[in-house]
């Protein structure tokens, strides 16, 4: 097996994010030498990941998402380590510095990997394309080659930490731009939960007219951000509801394009899902391909949710469900 580099930034609190020790752990499982690069900190959180040598570069300037800082970085743990492959987490900051990086280096760089493996003795990347409807395995000849690996594909690695004797990797770089701070438009409560167990998604039904001839758009948003605060659920939507507010029709006030899950959102990887008032046909189904469990509530029984799409569908009215729900919870 080649060697290896893992490729991973700091957080702001100088640990390393969940996504990073998943791709970390799908690192180790090729079974080649490993070396680790750190940008903004060298931490001992995965001091004891059997890697033969860690290197960081350290620095005010690198402890901020930056293209100029992170792509020079990139290139300077690249060359210290010798790699031929180099796996990252696929986050912004990597997406965005990564590319540049590699044609510096005159390599190649594969985004948004599913997962990878040995295959044949050759490494080879899995990712999906047409809208994640095919899905595809590709090697490549080209050196270095950086993979930048999706939220969800391996199990991240835990360890005890350990401090290991770092190289400093020097940079000259010089950024022409300061950080000065982070503006960000104001939003609600936080809806948005990589990390939750459950995903709860909303379809255009809450905003239609009910049994009694009315919308009732306040009462589905109090019900569903009751039930996200009592279960800290992640909250999805489908593309037909996050467009209403084009078509001049009322909308949940807590949903954005943001949440969309389909061929054109999200695709999460969430344990279980939760669909309420969606038909489950395939734009929809295309983001729930890695919900391992999969429920669905929905009036109608002949609904694409129905015909083998989830695991249990329960015909109900969403709104008496989950008041019901957020009852027992909050009880």
């Amino acid at each position: 097996m080649e060697p290896i580099l893992f490729l991973a930034h700091t957080e702001p609190d100088r640990s390393l994010s969940k996504q990073a020790m998943e791709a970390l752990s799908a690192a180790i499982a090729l079974g080649g030498e490993i070396t680790v690069g750190l940008v903004g900190a060298a931490t001992n959180q995965i001091g004891n990941c059997g890697a033969s040598r860690f290197l960081a570069v350290e620095g005010d300037a690198f402890t901020q998402p930056r293209y100029a800082t992170d792509a020079a970085a990139v290139e300077a743990l690249a060359r210290a380590s010798g790699a031929a492959l180099i796996i990252a987490p696929h986050t912004s900051r990597w997406a965005r510095a990564i590319p540049g990086a590699a044609m510096r280096l005159n390599g190649r760089v594969d985004t948004h990997a599913t997962g990878i493996q040995v295959v044949n003795e050759v490494p080879a990347v899995t990712r999906w394309f047409y809208r994640q409807r095919m899905e595809a395995v590709l090697t490549r000849s080209q050196r270095p080659w950086f993979v930048l690996l999706e939220s969800g594909c391996a199990p991240a690695w835990s360890g005890a930490p350990a401090d290991p004797a770092f190289e400093r990797i020097a940079v000259d770089v010089k950024p022409r731009t300061t950080v000065t701070g982070v503006r960000a438009p104001q939003s609600g409560e936080q809806t948005i939960r990589p990390d939750a167990k459950l995903l709860f998604v909303a379809g255009a039904g809450w905003t239609k007219k009910q049994a009694d001839g009315a919308t009732h758009a306040d009462k589905a948003e109090e019900l569903i951000l009751g039930f996200l605060r009592a279960s800290q659920a992640s909250l999805g939507g489908s593309k037909s509801l996050v467009d209403l507010s084009g078509e001049g029709q009322s909308v949940l006030t807590c949903m954005t394009h943001l949440n969309q899950v389909g061929q054109t959102g999200s695709t999460p990887r969430h344990p279980k899902g939760l669909a309420t008032c969606c038909h489950g046909e395939e734009p929809h189904v295309v983001g729930w391909r890695f919900i391992n469990e999969r429920r669905a509530i929905n009036l109608d029984a002949n609904c694409g949710w129905a015909r083998g799409k989830a695991d249990i569908l329960y015909v109900a009215d969403a709104f008496a469900v989950m008041d019901e729900v957020n009852r027992r919870l909050s009880g």
